[in-house]
């Protein structure tokens, strides 16, 4: 399965490093030498996820000539769903018109876009109800506008809402998934949280008193991950599928923080590869970081055919995940999709 066309939304409201440091009691400059972020979008009033999610996909819809109707699967990866249920992919599914489409949503935190592209490829060749294949829409999409602490630095200087979308279906020969790794590390699960709201703690005067709906972060704990895990992930995946990492042309990483990555990034071996970054422009955008940056790319006209890219995402959970995409045309008409499964 490849990526037969990407589509982005990002809200209109820009919030400069100025609005967010008199909130969290810190200065501009601070925010950008920490995070390498100058801005970041927040979902007006009347956006949720789901509006976000349907506009990207839309765009990726266009960008791939089809209609959603077409449309076998729709996968939302994303830990701010509109409400607890129904999945935000479903209203995303009524709202494109995609009656024929199997929809759910999918939380893997800032990993999840990765988690969901694979698991799209995964399913694509078992379309529901017995039906031809046909495509599938992958959306990564967050507002975490609406659930961090404004005033806490550590975390609301980082996060902004957005949405990226692809279309998965039949690849050209040589081109599309190749391969993914998907790791989790449960017993690190503290480092990233929210706290109240589910069944555990379900919402309460209490919980609402103690701020426990808020994300909170162990900025430090994430680092110590990323560095460690983030390598060894990398390499796994590149030499599972026998590859090698000068192989690689374009490195699409999770859009954390811009000093983390900058000084991630030269410890990973892909000395060859263009590492595309949207973090200064967008912050921090959760499972929507990935395919914003990847639509980025390819709107800026820097992906080519036979292009090998490697998307990583690192996050809550704590999650890992990453896969190689041959980047490519269409299949020939006629091309039996299951015949393309990794």
């Amino acid at each position: 399965m490849g990526i037969l066309g990407t589509g982005s939304y990002l809200p209109a409201d820009t919030v400069s490093n100025s609005v967010c440091a008199a909130r969290a009691g810190v200065s501009a400059e601070w925010i950008q030498r920490k995070t390498g972020i100058l801005e970041r979008r927040y979902a007006s009033d009347s956006e949720a996820t789901s509006d976000l999610a349907v506009e990207a996909a839309r765009a990726a819809l266009d960008a791939a000539g089809i209609t959603a109707a077409e449309l076998s699967w729709i996968v939302v990866a994303t830990s701010t769903p509109d409400c607890p249920q129904p999945a935000t992919a479903c209203l995303v599914q009524d709202r494109l018109g995609a009656p024929d489409a199997a929809a759910f949503d999918l939380n893997a935190v800032c990993s999840g876009f990765v988690f969901a592209l694979v698991a799209a490829a995964r399913l694509l060749p078992a379309a529901p109800g017995g039906r031809s294949a046909g495509y599938a829409l992958v959306i990564g999409a967050d507002t975490y506008s609406r659930i961090i602490d404004r005033t806490d630095r550590r975390t609301a200087i980082l996060f902004g809402d957005g949405a990226g979308a692809v279309v998965l279906g039949p690849a050209a020969d040589g081109s599309g998934v190749l391969g993914a790794h998907l790791a989790s590390r449960g017993d690190r699960h503290d480092l990233i949280q929210v706290a109240a709201g589910g069944s555990r703690l379900p919402a309460s005067e209490k919980t609402l008193a103690e701020g426990l709906h808020h994300f909170r972060m162990n900025g430090r704990g994430v680092r110590e991950f990323v560095m460690a895990e983030l390598p060894r992930a990398v390499r796994r995946v590149v030499e599972e599928h026998g590859l090698d990492l000068c192989d690689v042309d374009h490195f699409v990483p999770h859009q954390a923080n811009g000093v983390m990555l900058a000084e991630a990034v030269p410890r990973l071996g892909l000395d060859r590869a263009r590492t595309h970054l949207t973090v200064a422009r967008h912050g921090n955008t959760s499972a929507a970081s990935i395919p914003l940056a990847l639509d980025d790319a390819r709107r800026s006209g820097l992906l080519h055919e036979g292009d090998l890219l490697l998307l990583a995402g690192f996050g809550g959970g704590m999650s890992l995940g990453t896969v190689l995409v041959r980047w490519g045309g269409t299949a020939a008409a006629g091309t039996n999709p299951s015949d393309l499964l990794v």
